[in-house]
């Protein structure tokens, strides 16, 4: 399971997930060294790298939260608790970190849920977060937003957060290669044209990948970005 999250390969299978999910775990790897003691997960679907975290950071306890109308990505693994979307079962100042990985995108109220994250942190905790971009429409009828980096900083700033650090994913070539996955698997072509049209876009993804360099995207005029991630704190 988590191979598809911590260690995903670029193949026809992913081609349309590989990515997002690279982008995805490489902004968690940058940010690992900030996570220490307790963590929360909120929208946490299957935990995918609640043990890469525990083997690579200093969190010593890592506690799995969703909403119980939430997606099934594995029968074999649930939360570790469920909440109503509101308000999290848990005391105020209770975390150090809180991660929430494409998740925000799904929020109606987006403030309620920032609002919660922000009340269970602990006064100097750290929030991780990436939300998508340029993605299909997904989970539907729960995908709320597409946020832009100004809109999200906003949306920190007015819950009280600070220090508050956002990223592109990726830049014009990621997103390129991204559309490029996405259309062959999720466009309605059939598998068999599928097979043909990854075997000429694989080498062609490989190369825009290569080009892009996402610590260099500056949020200007005409900018395309995949996706964003950053960290604030309380």
């Amino acid at each position: 399971m988590s191979d598809l999250f911590v260690n995903i390969q670029l193949n026809f299978q992913t081609l349309d997930r590989y990515i997002i999910r690279k982008a995805i775990f490489r902004a968690l790897n940058n940010k690992i060294y900030l996570m220490q003691g307790a963590l929360l997960d909120v929208g946490c679907g299957k935990m995918p790298y609640r043990n890469y975290i525990l083997e690579n950071s200093k969190v010593t306890n890592y506690t799995g939260i969703d909403i119980e109308a939430a997606l099934i990505y594995d029968e074999g693994v649930t939360p570790d608790y469920y909440w109503d979307g509101i308000q999290i079962p848990f005391n105020d100042n209770s975390y150090d970190c809180v991660i929430a990985t494409e998740v925000l995108e799904h929020c109606p109220v987006p403030e309620t849920v920032l609002k919660e994250i922000f009340r269970v942190l602990k006064p100097g905790g750290v929030f991780f977060y990436t939300v998508p971009f340029l993605w299909n429409l997904h989970e539907v009828p729960h995908d709320e937003y597409r946020y832009t980096p100004f809109s999200l900083e906003r949306h920190l700033k007015t819950i009280g957060f600070n220090s508050i650090q956002l990223n592109a994913t990726g830049g014009w070539h990621a997103a390129m290669a991204q559309m490029l996955g996405l259309w062959v698997k999720r466009s309605g072509i059939s598998q068999k044209k599928q097979k043909v049209l990854a075997k000429l876009i694989k080498p062609i993804m490989i190369k825009l990948l290569k080009m892009d360099d996402s610590d260099k995207v500056t949020f200007k005029e005409g900018q395309m970005i995949t996706g964003l991630s950053g960290v604030a704190y309380k």
